[in-house]
């Protein structure tokens, strides 16, 4: 069995001297701390999606992720707890041969079976993942019975689990703006559609080259999970610091310096870079004073 999580969640204030001087508030939302083996957001967006496994009887979850991908440990884990075998689609077919680093050890270690995909070959299959049900019949006839989860674990019953973390925000109203880093989509989507009237979420692309493609994932998983699209939300392209998994020189000395201003141990390529985000456009008077900002934490920083 999964041990139980922390929620709700702690919230705690970060004052600082900078967002101050611009005029806005900042409070973080430690999903880092909501539980020890399927932290943050993937608990947020895994728990329904194990719910649906079990009920439909499911005895093997199949999912995507790169080398270093949270998604594959966490999947691995909780698929371990409840007695369901897992899969993992891992991009990059040259990983095959090469020492597992400790992301892909702890995966195997919890019982995943690893399958390495051409970059061409996964970008096909886990693009199509959730929109083609002919990718998933094809996977299914490949690996046997399964419950397929996409990217990232970002599905419709992966947007109603994060519409949870609002509901965990008390006293939310006009002047807040809800923040979280955007991969997938999928926990984005989620806070949005369950804010109350007058607050807005913002999501902070992690990605570079994904202005266009990630408001229609976003859009999409509103509309497959709750029928309709919202208009609350917004998602800012100029902090992915170069592409997904780069961690730039001025990025890494903003989490060192935040980390010592405050004394948080920062994941560096989501949770940093949704922080800097915020700090420069507060400093650019993106937000009106008087604004208060919930950036939520979705992970843990990777071992040192």
């Amino acid at each position: 069995m999964l041990e139980p999580a922390l929620l709700p969640t702690p919230l705690v204030d970060c004052t600082d001297e900078a967002l101050a001087r611009a005029g806005v508030e900042l409070r973080l939302k430690r999903d880092d701390l909501l539980h020890p083996t399927v932290p943050g957001n993937k608990w947020r967006k895994l728990g329904p999606n194990l719910a649906a496994a079990v009920e439909q009887g499911h005895t093997r979850l199949l999912t995507f992720g790169g080398a270093y991908s949270t998604h594959l440990r966490a999947v691995a884990v909780a698929a371990a707890a409840l007695g369901l075998e897992s899969v993992g689609l891992v991009r990059g077919e040259e990983l095959a041969g090469a020492p597992r680093n400790w992301s892909l050890r702890a995966a195997e270690a919890a019982g995943m079976e690893l399958s390495f995909l051409s970059r061409a070959v996964y970008r096909e299959t886990a693009g199509r993942c959730g929109t083609d049900p002919a990718v998933e019949a094809e996977l299914r006839r490949r690996w046997g019975p399964c419950l397929v989860l996409p990217e990232g674990g970002s599905n419709p019953l992966a947007a109603i689990g994060a519409a949870a973390v609002p509901a965990e925000l008390p006293g939310l109203g006009a002047r807040d703006v809800v923040c979280c880093p955007v991969g997938t989509g999928g926990t984005l989507a989620g806070i949005a559609a369950g804010l109350p009237a007058g607050a807005r979420a913002l999501g902070v692309a992690v990605l570079r080259g994904g202005a266009g493609y990630l408001e229609g994932e976003v859009a999409r998983l509103h509309r497959a999970a709750y029928g309709r699209e919202f208009g609350n939300w917004w998602i800012d392209h100029g902090h992915h610091g170069g592409g997904y998994g780069r961690v730039p020189a001025a990025l890494e000395a903003f989490a060192d310096g935040f980390e010592r201003r405050h004394g948080i141990a920062l994941e560096r390529r989501y949770v940093a870079k949704l922080l800097a985000a915020l700090y420069d456009l507060a400093a650019a008077g993106a937000f009106p004073a008087g604004t208060r900002l919930t950036a939520v934490i979705t992970g843990l920083p990777d071992p040192r």
